[in-house]
């Protein structure tokens, strides 16, 4: 049970004020009316003013709205919506009924926000932690429409597809980051531990040894050393790295250069491809013009450079070129989904064909992934023989050559 202050207007119009003991503030809120009182807003008290700051710690540092958690909210919306149910009485309702705090803070503050008048879409302007430009830009169209409860539907479904998406990435290389993280790991055991073990009995026998097992020796020794050293420059490039991309400059380039990595680069350029063309056919198909349709989806690829490109095509077709004519130009797609981009905008179906090539593009990055284990193992096994035929040399090498000596 919580206690929750009120503010609202009766039957005559007045404006009352008070506090109201309850456990969420749909409770509140029905109490209210049943009293004949409309409500206007309604907030919970915290008991005390250190209460308070740990909530907004735990709001600013802890709490984030997950993708699963966005989507139940674009769903139920949705359906609060089309039952004709008013925007602010749904987010009470909904705010009750969230757990999450930074998103039970949002929807409360977004009630608020209407309460006084203001779009929804201006409202959600607010919240840049929780809603994305893409989110926004729909929402705006959909008011302008009348089709709000359709972008709401709209959303859900896109995000739901990008985490379908994200989770068949994620699944498909955590086995070879797995594999490649207990190699490192098994690196830097050998190094500190096994070698110098073995180095006091090499020293204790006194024999030459072989220059593969004095290279292991002058590494473990260098690393056990110069470990702080070590230690320093890796987490200085971390750093430096972290904050290299976060200059436009940088991250165009890493972003590129993602890109390009071996085995996983084309599948991830395939999947950007897809979540560009999903995006830009649900942008179009809300109604967006074409021009400010580009700008928002060259926000929402999650590519800097792929967004850099899209941004460029805006520019293409402002001095007068085609969507096609700009999109060649990128040189970004396939020649079957120009083909088909140029049969969408030659029958005005150009949100259709987009749609049609984001489901091209989703089922190749598919079938990459469910092939991209069995192309990584053979390289992981080449990796880890490179390992234990080292560390053979290094080590079994001259106790060998020392058997060998004792025996003739």
């Amino acid at each position: 049970m919580a206690v929750f202050s009120y503010r609202g207007r009766n039957r005559q119009g007045e404006q009352i004020k008070g506090e109201i003991d309850a456990d969420t503030r749909a409770t509140v809120a029905s109490q209210l009316i049943a009293e004949g009182i409309t409500p206007v807003s309604i907030k919970e008290i915290l008991k005390t003013e250190e209460d308070s700051e740990k909530k907004q710690v735990r709001i600013r540092l802890l709490e984030k709205v997950t993708q699963d958690e966005l989507i139940m909210f674009s769903r139920q919306m949705y359906s609060l919506s089309k039952a004709g149910v008013p925007l602010n009485r749904a987010m009470r309702g909904l705010a009750g009924s969230v757990n999450n705090l930074l998103l039970q803070e949002t929807i409360s503050g977004l009630a608020d926000e209407l309460d006084k008048g203001r779009p929804l879409s201006a409202a959600l302007t607010k919240y840049p932690r929780v809603f994305n430009d893409l989110y926004i830009s729909l929402v705006h169209v959909g008011e302008n429409t009348g089709r709000l409860d359709q972008t709401f539907k709209q959303m859900a479904e896109y995000l739901d597809l990008e985490r379908q998406t994200v989770k068949n990435i994620k699944q498909a290389t955590r086995y070879p980051m797995f594999v490649m993280s207990a190699i490192a790991g098994a690196m830097v055991v050998i190094n500190i531990y096994v070698i110098p073990a073995f180095k006091g009995v090499f020293e204790s026998l006194g024999a030459n040894l072989p220059w593969q097992t004095r290279a292991l020796i002058a590494v473990s020794d260098f690393t056990l050393n110069w470990w702080p050293l070590i230690l320093a420059l890796i987490v200085t490039g971390i750093i430096v790295f972290l904050q290299w991309i976060k200059k436009p400059e940088g991250r165009l380039r890493w972003d590129r250069a993602k890109l390009k990595i071996p085995l996983v680069g084309s599948i991830f350029y395939r999947a950007i491809l897809g979540r560009f063309a999903r995006t830009f056919s649900i942008v179009l198909s809300a109604g967006m013009p074409i021009e400010q349709g580009l700008i928002v989806v060259s926000r929402a690829v999650g590519n800097a450079w792929v967004g850099d490109n899209v941004a460029g095509m805006r520019k293409s077709i402002e001095r007068g070129e085609s969507f096609t004519q700009s999109a060649i130009r990128t040189r970004m797609f396939s020649p079957l989904v120009m083909q088909m981009i140029a049969v969408g905008e030659e029958t005005g179906r150009v949100d259709q064909m987009l749609a049609e090539a984001a489901d091209f593009y989703e089922e190749e990055v598919d079938y990459d992934l469910k092939g991209l284990t069995a192309a990584i193992e053979p390289i992981l096994v080449v990796v880890i023989g490179i390992m234990v035929l080292i560390l053979a040399l290094g080590v079994f090498l001259p106790l060998w050559e020392l058997s060998t000596a004792m025996r003739g």
